[in-house]
């Protein structure tokens, strides 16, 4: 009696070429709810999500702001990738900025500047604000908190900060890969974003950097280390310097760089390779080198970052930097802060 027919069933793909590049809608058991679909398209407070075809694009959605971060973007990408991950349409990841730059970090003028009035930061919530009055997440408590003339408790600090690391890992742990396309800046808190992504490509005049650390910051996630090694990351973070997409290209962030008006048609084609793969392949790959950058102790690395972060805001000089922001202005304390190192001029 023959085997023949436990070899392959129609519902397999065996029955036609290359099967095993259907999604999973085209497979049991997704298949037997086939006309429930996900939405293709949603709109957050910080960003845009939009599927076509295989490919969940990500969008942050601030460009008249260079796309800061606000209280609202960690919860927007978790969200966001959350969406991404359960389509069983969709097989990759793209995370980009609109406007001149992927991500200029946090929205700091936001904290430097209001210390003094924290209830002026009323009319900026949003959505998602909602239910968070009197808590950590609330912008009132943190600017409270931070107020030099008051008591600073770290573990509020922490709380806050902490979660929008988990919000930008939820990319890291995303059960389908990212990859980060880079045009512009990619500055303080938007490379705490992009080093968890799981490739980078960018632009070759891309500048990439983490300036605060001058004053003011350290990289709350602590991943630096770990994307590019010892050495290349105390390079950076000893002297807050920038480097373009080549430099980073050339030391292991990125894996391709290309002329700003060829970087759409590079990224492209590269999520169009990945999307031709099976998500169940695509998942276990990730999973397994996943391990070995976890094993590395990415998640210890990330709490005390967090923490010194704080602690960076609450030092003699970060004290003095913020009370220059609340009395001059953020963009003219930045200068300050960057002019020794002839690069305040670039923003």
């Amino acid at each position: 009696m023959s085997d023949d027919s436990n070899l392959t069933t129609p519902t397999q793909g065996g029955d036609r070429p290359a099967g095993w590049r259907d999604d999973w809608t085209s497979g049991p058991p997704v298949s037997a709810v086939g006309d429930r679909t996900p939405p293709d398209t949603l709109d957050y407070p910080t960003l845009t999500y939009v599927v076509t075809g295989r490919i969940a694009r990500i969008t942050f959605n601030r460009p008249a702001h260079g796309n800061a971060i606000t209280s609202d973007t960690p919860r927007d990408i978790a969200a966001a990738v959350e969406h991404a991950d359960l389509d069983p349409r969709v097989h990759v990841i793209l995370l980009s900025g609109r406007g001149k730059g992927f991500c200029g970090g946090y929205d700091l003028g936001m904290f430097a500047e209001r210390w003094q009035d924290p209830g002026a930061d009323e009319s900026r919530r949003s959505v998602h604000e909602v239910g968070v009055d009197g808590t950590v997440l609330d912008p009132m408590v943190q600017a409270t908190n931070h107020n030099p003339a008051g008591q600073w408790d770290p573990m509020v600090d922490f709380a806050m900060m902490s979660r929008n690391g988990r919000g930008f890992s939820s990319l890291l742990h995303a059960n389908k890969p990212v990859v980060a396309k880079l045009h512009g800046f990619c500055i303080a808190g938007g490379t705490d974003i992009a080093l968890h992504c799981d490739q980078i490509i960018t632009a070759d005049d891309v500048r990439i950097g983490y300036p605060p650390v001058r004053v003011w910051g350290v990289p709350s996630t602590g991943l630096w280390a770990h994307r590019i090694g010892d050495q290349r990351a105390k390079r950076m973070l000893f002297t807050g310097d920038s480097i373009d997409g080549k430099t980073a290209l050339d030391w292991g962030l990125a894996v391709e760089s290309a002329p700003a008006d060829r970087l759409d048609e590079v990224v492209e084609d590269y999520v169009a390779r990945i999307a031709a793969m099976p998500i169940n392949q695509l998942m276990m790959v990730k999973l397994a080198l996943n391990s070995a950058l976890l094993s590395q102790g990415v998640a210890t690395s990330a709490m005390i970052s967090t923490v010194f972060d704080g602690v960076s805001r609450h030092t003699r000089e970060g004290y003095a930097f913020q009370t220059r922001s609340a009395t001059s202005g953020f963009k003219q304390a930045v200068r300050e802060r960057d002019e020794p190192f002839g690069d305040h001029k670039k923003g």
